[in-house]
């Protein structure tokens, strides 16, 4: 019964969050006029509170930020970078193959400029930094750093890759009118979104994001060193996507399009296959390489 509750309170966590954000954006829309768009609202406000909770689940776990990975600066810094060379390594073999196999071609409508590729590289990884600067301390601080307190390692790492991955497809389409707006309405997307869940289109991106998840838990438990080095990796693959969506188009008469999934045109088979084999290669040279007594 205990353990069960573990795995459940984040997703406490989680409904709570989305409760107070669903009141919160109907009051702000009051006061902006619908100047945002409703659902965004929910969402972002949604990420604030999770990024919140850790605040008071750190003192209920008696956790400090070295417990989460936050170590002294120049070291975090030095791990972050670490982790981009990482990110680097392990996403560009699935671009490569991507365009090989006729997958993404390149995009010839877009100015292919010096400044335009140079603020596109800017601008999109430090869109990438804000993602993973609030994404690893939720799931792979706080939450991998708690269940793993009170579970095995690797219950803690599934765990956290699930809600992970799910957080990705909670999201509703619906757009309510502004003089359609009342208290009730953020609760109505947030059913929708619920159900979302339930959509079996989702599959393929939700098992590449699950897995993306472990690999990045299997890093924050293996890897003797910061949380810096899971943010480094993830805003290296996050920026890789965001210019790959930039860069190419989708060949939708490809026949290998079955690689990758309608969520970003990135995230699918490929790249689930991909992580499965970086993690067992990982543990299998762990293994062989153990000094033997």
């Amino acid at each position: 019964m205990r353990r069960c509750a573990y795995v459940l309170a984040p997703l406490m966590v989680l409904l709570f969050a989305t409760f107070l954000a669903c009141i919160l954006a109907y009051f702000l829309v009051l006061i902006w006029d619908d100047a945002l768009s409703f659902r965004t609202i929910i969402r972002k406000s949604t990420q604030l509170f999770m990024v919140l909770s850790i605040f008071p689940a750190m003192h209920y776990l008696k956790l400090n930020k070295v417990d989460l990975g936050f170590s002294a600066r120049p070291r975090f810094i030095k791990h972050v970078l670490q982790g981009v060379s990482l990110g680097f390594i392990t996403l560009m073999p699935v671009f490569i193959a991507l365009y090989l196999l006729g997958v993404n071609t390149i995009d010839e409508s877009q100015p292919w400029t010096l400044f335009w590729i140079s603020k596109k590289l800017v601008i999109e990884l430090l869109l990438a930094l804000v993602i993973s600067l609030f994404e690893e301390p939720v799931f792979r601080g706080i939450l991998l750093t708690g269940l793993s307190r009170k579970l095995s390692v690797w219950s803690a790492i599934i765990i956290s890759a699930f809600y992970y991955a799910i957080l990705h497809f909670l999201d509703s389409k619906t757009q309510i009118p502004a003089q359609e707006i009342n208290l009730f309405s953020g609760f109505k997307l947030l059913g929708e979104a619920f159900t979302h869940l339930l959509n079996p289109e989702i599959l393929s991106a939700f098992f590449a994001l699950f897995t993306v998840g472990v690999f990045l838990g299997v890093l924050r438990t293996q890897a003797k060193v910061s949380l810096g080095l899971c943010i480094g990796c993830h805003a290296c693959w996050v920026w890789q996507i965001k210019l790959s969506k930039s860069l190419f188009n989708i060949n939708p008469s490809s026949d290998y399009l079955y690689l990758v999934s309608s969520y970003d045109g990135v995230i699918g088979p490929l790249v689930t296959t991909w992580l499965i084999l970086a993690i067992v290669g990982y543990f299998m040279y762990q293994r062989f390489n153990l000094p033997r007594s």
